[in-house]
């Protein structure tokens, strides 16, 4: 695998983690009553998920001029680790949601 693959596969699931992370730290705020830190979480997230949408676009780009990346399971664990960052990040903004309202009330 060259080193830049495997840079850009990296950094796919360093900044899912990341991303992972911050949303489970969006609904401990939102929890604990914080909903401006809870923000703050999912701006963070947000921001790592572009990055790691960055490291997955240069993945694609050089498949399609041709320089397809080895398959592997780092590469396999870097799709699978953006997915479930995403659908988690999206269910914990759910969660907060349900916070606020009971805060509300």
């Amino acid at each position: 695998m060259e080193e830049k693959q495997l840079e850009m596969i990296m950094g796919l699931i360093m900044n899912a983690g990341n991303a992972k992370s911050d949303a489970m730290e969006a609904i401990q705020a939102a929890k604990n009553g914080d909903f401006t830190l809870a923000d703050e979480k999912f701006k963070d997230a947000n921001e790592s998920l572009v990055q790691a949408h960055h490291s997955q676009t240069g993945l694609l780009t050089a498949e399609a001029q041709g320089e397809a990346p080895a398959i592997s399971l780092l590469l396999i664990h870097s799709q699978d680790h953006l997915m479930t960052s995403i659908a988690f990040t999206d269910l914990a903004k759910e969660v907060v949601d349900v916070y606020k309202k009971i805060e509300e009330k």
